[in-house]
């Protein structure tokens, strides 16, 4: 079976650089960002618009190349979570998240028994199509399979720290647009909302665990590294793209 890299990384205490992919449906796009020196991606099923046929294509090509595969499920209900990760996923990141009692149902989407309730599924994608007996599918994939709480209104940074206190939980990362939202400033550069996110750093270091952020700015995304965040999130495949055409045209024309 492959192995989670970008939980190894987190795990031994590295930083991980990763992106969203948000409209690209062609399984390359693994391939170009593995190429890349990406340790992971996450393909964005909650607002963009990709099936679930698509979803394990891109998966498949992830795997083969290396790069650690998660997705960004609509909701954390049981039938998103199960499926996507028999599609291959490597892990969810769950948005919307507010309360423990949601990271518990979450936790036990995710996880076997005896961590959780997953149902049994260990003959296709997910298993890279190796015969594995059911017990030892559900030890790999209980040890393997990440979950990241999306942290993006003010109710979940005020119940972090029971949050982050639920077995099973690998990762917190922020999302700053919709947190300055609930904030009420509509800015990610708010001293408020700066101050909800340093409050999550704060409470994932406590637990020993990465906290990230995703954002399009590369100067931010360094000052919350420097600040103790290691689950980085910038930009998105076609941001990526537009970026550096931009940047070639100016150059070009200048």
């Amino acid at each position: 079976m492959i192995e989670n890299t970008l939980k190894r990384l987190l795990q031994s205490g590295g930083t991980a650089i990763g992106t969203m992919v948000c409209d690209t449906r062609n399984p390359a796009i693994a391939r170009a960002l593995a190429a890349a020196g990406f340790d992971y991606f996450i393909l964005d099923t909650e607002h963009g618009s990709f099936g679930l046929e698509t979803v394990s294509d891109i998966m498949q090509m992830a795997r083969l190349e290396g790069i650690t595969p998660l997705v960004r499920v609509p909701d954390f209900s049981y039938p998103f979570i199960a499926r996507t990760l028999d599609a291959g996923a490597m892990g969810v990141m769950v948005p919307r998240v507010k309360t423990r009692t949601q990271v518990e149902q979450i936790v036990a989407a995710v996880k076997y028994p005896p961590m959780g309730e997953r149902g049994m599924m260990n003959a296709r994608t997910n298993t890279d199509y190796r015969g594995m007996t059911i017990g030892e599918y559900g030890a790999w994939a209980n040890a393997e399979t990440m979950v990241v709480v999306q942290v993006e209104t003010r109710e979940a940074v005020e119940h972090i720290d029971g949050i982050l206190a639920v077995p099973g939980v690998d990762a917190a990362l922020m999302g700053p647009a919709d947190l300055s939202v609930s904030l009420g400033t509509m800015d990610i550069g708010h001293p408020k909302v700066t101050e909800y996110i340093q409050r999550v750093v704060e409470a994932a270091k406590r637990r020993g665990l990465p906290s990230g952020t995703h954002v399009g700015d590369l100067a931010m995304l360094k000052t919350w590294r420097d600040r103790g965040m290691r689950l980085l999130m910038y930009s998105h495949d076609f941001g990526l793209m537009m970026n550096a055409g931009a940047a070639a045209i100016k150059e070009l024309r200048s």
